[in-house]
Parts: structure tokens; C-alpha cells; sequence
């Protein structure tokens, strides 16, 4: 995919703060210093009227110790992490706005990673992302967003994100509670932009604080904005959840 060159802020953002992406309303003054490519990646929202789809290789998918696969692979089932290490893994990314069912502009972040040894069984990473009560971005996980992520994002000197996700939350029906991190991992994300490539690069790891290394991946990728008012119903969760 080719990468266009970056647009003007009030093109790709909107007119003020209730016209701007979540990302840019959660970080506010320290959206301006992301890159203009990740400004725009970050900046897809109802009011900018554009999409990012994009498409590249992930050069490397890493798994944790063999205790890790039967997690990974329960993950899998509501697209949750990719279970399947690999190299030069074909994959694309999705980002839609929508309003979901309870008026909440929401944004898609669906990873699909072909993998050349399980072509019948692509992998997916499905997760859509709210501004939350407090002004952080909230992250649905998985297919029914039974699990959601508080995120804390940051921009470095170079203008990348630096992305890491804190407290967790399940829920399913009547059932919710905090949930416990012995049992889960803290993704920490670094994503940038490489002018001279015009590539995005992207670098991420899941970890347990008392079991270490348990996923990452790291790849590059070009993307494409097209206008688009509505998510497509292929990236679309088949439940919402109300809580945050």
C-alpha cells in the first residue's frame, strides 16, 4: 500500500475538542508532538470522515515458554493475541469509527496475521477503543469485549507513541470484577514512523510481572485513509460492553 503525505491538523482532526479523535482528547497538547504520520494514523475519528487500513510484514511473532501456548490458544477463539510465532508474517490492520450501541464513539483496532504455515488459520487481534469516564482510552479486547484495558500513551522525543496498557477489567452478563494480573500481562507498544522508508514501525510485548515474556511482535507497515462514515461489519465486536 502506498502512504500518503500528511495533511493539515484541521483536516484530519476536526475543529475542536468534541470533533477530535479519542487519542487526540486523551493526550491532549502531547498529541501535537506525534509525528504528522501518527497523528493522522491516531487521528481517524466520525467527525475526520477517514479510515486506516494498512498492510505490511511482521518481520518477527514471539511466543513465551510451552506453558504459554494453551493461554495463547484460548486467546485465539475470541480473536485475543496471535497464537502462532513466525517470521515475515503477511498482515493488515484495520481502523473504523463507529458510534456504538450506547453513543459511544468507538475506533477498531483489528490486526489480521496471515501466517504462510497456517493459511486456513489466520490469526486476529481484535480490539475496539473508547474515551473513557476518566479522559483515558478505554480497550475492548477479543470478539465480545469481555476484557477491558485502561491505557496509558506517551510520546517520546522522536515523536513515536509509546503505548502500555495498566488496569484490567472482565465482564460477561451479570458477571464483572477487577481482573487479577497474576493471570494476565502489561502490553507495552512503541510505534513510529520512519520518514525515509515512509513505513510505520511498530514494536510490541506482553508481559507478566512474575512470568516474564509471554507475546510480542514486532513488524512494518504502510497504510491507506479512505473516507469512511461507518465500520465495516467484518471489524465490527458481535457484543458491546457498557462498562468501562
Amino acid at each position: 500500500m502506498s502512504t500518503p503525505d500528511a495533511v493539515p491538523r484541521d483536516a484530519e482532526r476536526g475543529e475542536g475538542p468534541d470533533s477530535s479523535s479519542i487519542f487526540a482528547q486523551a493526550m491532549g497538547e502531547d498529541f501535537d508532538r506525534l509525528h504528522p504520520m501518527l497523528q493522522r494514523r491516531f487521528g481517524v475519528s466520525l467527525a475526520a470522515g477517514y479510515a486506516c487500513v494498512g498492510g505490511g510484514i511482521m518481520t518477527s511473532i514471539r511466543r513465551g515458554p510451552w506453558w504459554t501456548v494453551p493461554f495463547l490458544h484460548i486467546g485465539r477463539i475470541r480473536n485475543i493475541l496471535a497464537p502462532y510465532p513466525g517470521k515475515n508474517v503477511p498482515f493488515t490492520v484495520e481502523n473504523y469509527a463507529y458510534r456504538d450501541p450506547f453513543g459511544r464513539e468507538t475506533v477498531t483496532f483489528v490486526r489480521t496475521f496471515d501466517y504462510p504455515h497456517h493459511p486456513e488459520r489466520p490469526g486476529r487481534f481484535d480490539a475496539t477503543m473508547i474515551l473513557g469516564a476518566t479522559g483515558r482510552v478505554v480497550d475492548y479486547l477479543g470478539t465480545h469485549q469481555h476484557l477491558a484495558v485502561d491505557l496509558d500513551l506517551a510520546v517520546e522525543e522522536d515523536g513515536s507513541l509509546h503505548l502500555r496498557s495498566d488496569a484490567q477489567r472482565f465482564s460477561a452478563g451479570p458477571l464483572a470484577f477487577p481482573f487479577p494480573m497474576l493471570f494476565s500481562g502489561r502490553a507495552d507498544l512503541r510505534e513510529s514512523f520512519d520518514d525515509e522508508a515512509r513505513e510505520y514501525v511498530i514494536r510490541l510485548e506482553v508481559r507478566n510481572r512474575t512470568f516474564g515474556f509471554l507475546f510480542g511482535y514486532e513488524g512494518r507497515f504502510t497504510c491507506e485513509f479512505p473516507a469512511a462514515v461507518e465500520a465495516p461489519a467484518h471489524v465490527l465486536p458481535r457484543r458491546h460492553d457498557r462498562r468501562e
